[in-house]
This record gives structure tokens, C-alpha cells and sequence, in this order.
């Protein structure tokens, strides 16, 4: 089961990476491959390798017949291990642009609470928040988990579906 896991973690994690790559070096700041929505989407497609693992898994090693606990925590295996490859590029990119992102993300915001039109007082407190979300940014045992958790409830979810539904091996039968 675990070289099931680290195959399929390996290509939804290869797979989220390079949808990822391609929104930023093709997306700029205001394009849809730069936005969350994209995001999210890259991330759902490349999970889809949780239900596939489980589904190969359970027809070539346990005969068309899986139960919950040990699909979804093939699932759980394969998530985390996407989820570690994903923060290690995005640690990688970071790297490389100089920490950039965090300070062109805050200006953005601000630019667009702006743009919103908002009082002296409410931006003056949303700059606060900004500054802060900055410092706490720069320090790797914040930046990291947060990376970590950005993508790991989406592979949560697909785990728990995709197990909940290949428990039954009327679902897809092994041919």
C-alpha cells in the first residue's frame, strides 16, 4: 500500500505543481490562472489521483474489495505527500523571487480595499493587518503549515468521498 501511496501522492503532487507553474510564470496578477478559483480547481484535478490509486489499489490488490479505514487512509497517505511536494516548490519559488509574493499579495489587497473605496480608519487598520500578516509570513513555522493547509483539506475531502464510495465494489467494478 505505501508504494500505491507514493506513486499516486507523486503524480497528484507533479500534476498540482505544474498546473501551479503554468498559472504563475502564464497568469500575471489579473488573469484567471493567477486566482484562487484556478488555484482550487488545479488542486481538485490533481487529488482525482486519490480516487484513482484507491480504485487500481483495491482491483489489483484486494480483488475489487476495499473497506473505509484502510481506502480513506491510502487517501490521507497520498494527500500528504502532495501536500509536502506542493509546499516544497512553493518554498522553492518563494526562494527564488526573494520572498516577493507576500509583500505584492498585501499590496494588492490594500490597493483594492482602496479601489473600494474605504476610510482613512478602516485602511489604516487593514494596513496593520497587512504588516502583520507579513511578519508572520516571513517566519517559516507559520509560512509552512499554512502552505501545508491551503491544499491538504481538499485531498481530506476527495479521501473521504473516494473511500466512502469505493467501499462498495459494486462502484466500478474490477473487470
Amino acid at each position: 500500500m505505501l508504494r500505491a501511496m507514493v506513486i499516486y501522492g507523486v503524480m497528484s503532487g507533479v500534476l498540482v505543481i505544474l498546473a501551479m507553474l503554468a498559472g504563475i510564470t502564464t497568469g500575471g496578477n489579473a488573469s484567471f490562472f493567477a486566482s484562487e478559483y484556478f488555484g482550487y480547481l488545479i488542486m481538485i484535478v490533481g487529488m482525482s489521483m486519490i480516487f484513482v490509486g484507491i480504485k487500481r489499489h483495491r482491483d489489483l490488490e484486494f480483488g475489487g474489495v476495499i473497506s473505509f479505514l484502510p481506502a480513506f487512509g491510502m487517501g490521507l497517505g497520498i494527500s500528504a505527500i502532495a501536500a509536502v511536494m506542493y509546499v516544497a516548490v512553493w518554498e522553492a519559488y518563494l526562494a527564488s523571487t526573494d520572498f516577493r509574493f507576500i509583500h505584492d499579495y498585501t499590496a494588492g489587497l490594500i490597493e483594492a480595499k482602496q479601489a473600494n473605496g474605504a476610510d482613512a480608519r478602516t485602511m489604516a487598520s487593514f494596513i496593520a493587518e497587512m504588516e502583520e500578516l507579513k511578519t508572520s509570513y516571513a517566519k517559516p513555522h507559520h509560512r509552512l503549515p499554512m502552505t501545508f493547509m491551503e491544499i491538504f483539506p481538499v485531498g481530506f475531502i476527495i479521501s473521504l468521498i473516494s473511500a466512502a464510495l469505493l467501499q462498495n465494489p459494486k462502484i466500478l467494478p474490477a473487470r
